[in-house]
């Protein structure tokens, strides 16, 4: 790329800092312009790359987000929700962008990224790899296909230093179920089970957190009726995912107007209620397998679904239960 992005990448020494560093560094798209920590953290004012136990590489690690931003476009962030909104405040007065992979933040704490969104380019998702957000879209088409009938759950496992619970990404999906069925996922909610709790609620929406040893991130939805079970999993084993959805997210919104985004206007996966058809399609004549773009492989899976839904309530409504 002849005019590679500038970035800055707020929390360097940290587990996602770190993995940011390196992607960034393998990429022709953008180029690090400034490291940043929280004050008094032991990096301030070392060299970057010695920081990281490496040679010297002229990177100063800066507390001071202002100053990053005299060069950086963007900031990549996945720090702690007081820091984001500190970061959004700073990417507004600098009209920059600011790519939000921060997790845990509470309703207001997202509300309060509103006034920023205003002056910065925001993108923001609680998980920002293709294969969770492709997960989101299916978890919200299979939600609205199936009644409640079928109780939904969402388990995640994590490693044993993730400090927030349900993760970001278990939300994401239990807000992508909610919607489908029609329902605010606050009133749906069932995040806590101990001791004697009684017969699971109808429609409720459940949530179980794992956290152990050095789990990347691992989300199931699962969907169970009496006679049969339906799960949508995504695996993470690699930290990059995210960093390099991240990149790709701070790439897109170069030029685009100041607002609020999520990983599904990056990725092209909003449809405007109408899903694309299959078209184009390339043959690969070894296999005879037929390969089509991801948007058009999303929008042919949502037609069906969309088929069956309308099928399915037909049935419904006339009191005709298929056993098919």
């Amino acid at each position: 790329m002849s005019n590679p992005m500038k970035i800055a990448i707020t929390g360097v020494s940290g587990r996602m800092g770190r993995m940011l560093v390196e992607t960034a560094d393998a990429s022709d798209q953008v180029e690090l312009s400034a490291a940043v920590e929280r004050a008094g953290h032991a990096w301030i004012g070392c060299d970057l790359g010695e920081a990281l136990g490496g040679p010297a590489r002229g990177l100063i690690v800066t507390d001071d987000i202002d100053v990053a931003l005299t060069e950086a476009e963007a900031i990549i962030d996945f720090t702690a929700p007081t820091a984001t909104i500190a970061f959004a405040r700073a990417a507004a007065r600098a009209k920059a962008i600011h790519i939000i992979g921060t997790t845990g933040m509470t309703d207001d704490e997202i509300a309060a990224l509103d006034v920023p969104a205003e002056g910065a380019t925001i993108v923001r998702a609680g998980n920002m790899s293709l294969g969770v957000n492709l997960l989101v879209q299916l978890t919200k088409r299979v939600a609205a296909a199936l009644d409640e009938d079928y109780d939904i759950e969402v388990i995640e496992a994590h490693h044993n230093q993730k400090v927030d619970a349900p993760s970001g990404t278990a939300l994401m999906l239990g807000e992508a179920a909610a919607e489908g069925r029609g329902v605010a996922l606050n009133d749906v909610a069932d995040r806590a089970r101990d001791g004697i709790t009684g017969a699971r609620k109808k429609g409720d929406i459940g949530f179980t957190a794992v956290r152990g040893g050095d789990i990347v991130g691992e989300h199931d939805v699962l969907f169970a009726a009496t006679g049969e079970r339906i799960v949508l999993r995504h695996m993470a084993t690699d930290r990059a995912v995210f960093a390099r959805g991240a990149l790709k997210a701070a790439v897109w919104a170069r030029g685009r107007p100041a607002g609020a985004y999520d990983m599904l206007d990056v990725l092209g996966l909003k449809n405007n209620g109408s899903a694309p058809h299959l078209t184009h399609r390339r043959v690969i004549r070894a296999k005879d397998f037929c390969v089509y773009p991801l948007n058009d492989f999303i929008g042919g899976l949502s037609d069906a679904l969309d088929e069956y839904v309308l099928c399915h309530s037909r049935r419904r409504s006339s009191g005709h239960r298929s056993h098919g």
